[in-house]
């Protein structure tokens, strides 16, 4: 059981306390609101989650096992008897209303809870994507730099993952176009043997394609991964060029897949 659902048995048992065979009368003047009773509800909630934090149950241990609600309800501006008050009209008066007021608690906290997974995963795609380039590519280019090569300095051995969001329009005149991206030691970038990793095709409709490049690297030896996100058969000049390039990450495992 959790320290919110206790809390809630505290409240039951005061109830049961303060009750004969008569379902006692209970005026709803002076009661919490019920925007501030879900804040604070929402409060509590937190709370109990945090509580159980190894660090922060530590720190609270001082406290006996209800104090530290207690300090939130007067955090609030309220007092224990007004809660108490406050919940006993609802338990036994609208116990349908109190079914509202916690369905309002949970679907705050879903959000906060969707809210956080979001921006943990931002923060974590931050620190795993290992591709230093630009941000995105847009062919024709309004600096006139059309070139998409790269060269990236591998030092860990494992399995990696490129992987880009394309959109190929139907005016691109180029041919076979696709990513092309190799392997090689630093002693011999432009002499010695690329280890080719096995490429796809763009697909020329004018919508978003998200493609993926898995390829391993040997442990222990630093590798420049090489290439150019978009190339093509045909000669360059004189042809339309047409995409747009983005969402562009790489991702690394030390386990092979």
């Amino acid at each position: 059981m959790t320290r919110f659902g206790f809390l809630i048995l505290i409240f039951l048992s005061l109830i049961a306390g303060s009750c004969s065979g008569r379902k006692p009368k209970l005026d709803k003047k002076n009661l919490i609101p019920e925007k501030e009773l879900v804040s604070l509800l929402t409060d509590i909630h937190i709370a109990d989650g945090l509580l159980v934090l190894p660090k922060i149950n530590f720190w609270a241990s001082s406290l006996d096992s209800i104090s530290s609600y207690y300090q939130i309800i007067e955090k609030h501006g309220y007092t224990k008897e007004l809660m108490d008050k406050t919940m006993k009209y609802y338990f036994l008066n609208d116990p349908k209303k109190l079914n509202k007021i916690y369905d309002q608690v949970l679907g705050i906290l879903s959000e906060m809870e969707s809210y956080i997974e979001k921006e943990s995963n931002i923060v974590l795609a931050h620190i795993t994507n290992k591709w230093p380039g630009k941000e995105f590519y847009s062919i024709p280019s309004l600096s006139g730099n059309d070139s998409t090569q790269f060269d990236i300095t591998l030092s860990s051995g494992g399995t990696y993952s490129l992987s880009l969001s394309v959109i190929l329009f139907p005016d691109d005149q180029s041919a076979n176009p696709k990513p092309t991206v190799y392997s090689c030691s630093p002693d011999s970038i432009d002499t010695g043997k690329r280890n080719y990793i096995n490429s796809i095709k763009y697909i020329k409709d004018g919508k978003p394609h998200t493609y993926k490049l898995l390829f391993t690297l040997p442990a222990n030896q630093v590798r420049h991964l090489r290439g150019w996100l978009y190339d093509f058969n045909n000669c360059p000049n004189g042809i339309e060029k047409h995409i747009k390039i983005d969402n562009i990450s790489l991702t690394f495992s030390s386990r092979a897949s």
